[in-house]
């Protein structure tokens, strides 16, 4: 039986966390390659390893782990570093995205993946679900959740695809610029969308 696969994706402080864990909740399958990313940096894999080989003991915290902050900053700063970055991680995330796909039997999955559209991971989705959020929203969120200033929140929005952008790949739109009553509204209607896409696709 086919695997409905949903790539769920949006700009920093969309909330995509939020609405993951919304479809959590209705016993949705949820792979979030922002965790597979924390997890091949960890101290121990081969990852890490390369990594701190690459940007050298600055990115290291007091306890010799990988600052993401200042990971996040270096390779924001520099368009080469980033594709050093990518070019460890993104390959070995791909294979474990595909190792939990083949484990999993339910009528669909929700592949939690922040730069979907930067990193070329649309071939592991069959439908594209964009949470939209206005700019302000987004700052705001990132802010209260990071305590990141305005301009750095701003620069980090640049390096990510644009609105325009994410919203026309999209098959699918959340809006998550109002309470959460409507948020949890808006889930329930896709996870019914999509069991009825599921079952159809069987």
């Amino acid at each position: 039986m086919a695997l409905l696969r949903v790539g769920l994706t949006g700009g920093i402080g969309s909330g995509k966390s939020t609405i993951a864990s919304l479809f959590a909740m209705r016993g949705v399958p949820i792979i979030d390659t922002d965790e597979i990313a924390r997890n091949l940096s960890e101290p121990g894999q081969e990852a890490f390893s390369k990594i701190v080989r690459i940007f050298g003991d600055s990115i290291l915290d007091e306890g010799r782990r990988i600052d993401r902050d200042k990971l996040r900053e270096r390779v924001f700063d520099n368009p080469e570093d980033r594709k050093h970055l990518e070019h460890i991680l993104h390959p070995r995330i791909r294979t474990i995205v595909r190792e939990k796909l083949a484990a999993l039997e339910a009528p669909y999955v929700i592949i939690v993946v922040p730069l979907l559209i930067e990193s070329g991971f649309t071939d592991l989705v069959d439908r594209v679900l964009v949470v939209d959020a206005f700019e302000n929203v987004q700052i705001q969120r990132t802010a209260a959740r990071t305590g990141l200033g305005e301009s750095e929140i701003r620069k980090i929005m640049a390096a990510q695809a644009s609105r325009a952008q994410r919203l026309q790949l999209a098959n699918d739109v959340i809006e998550n610029n109002a309470d959460r009553k409507r948020l949890e509204s808006e889930v329930e209607r896709m996870h019914q969308w999509y069991q009825s896409l599921a079952s159809t696709t069987r």
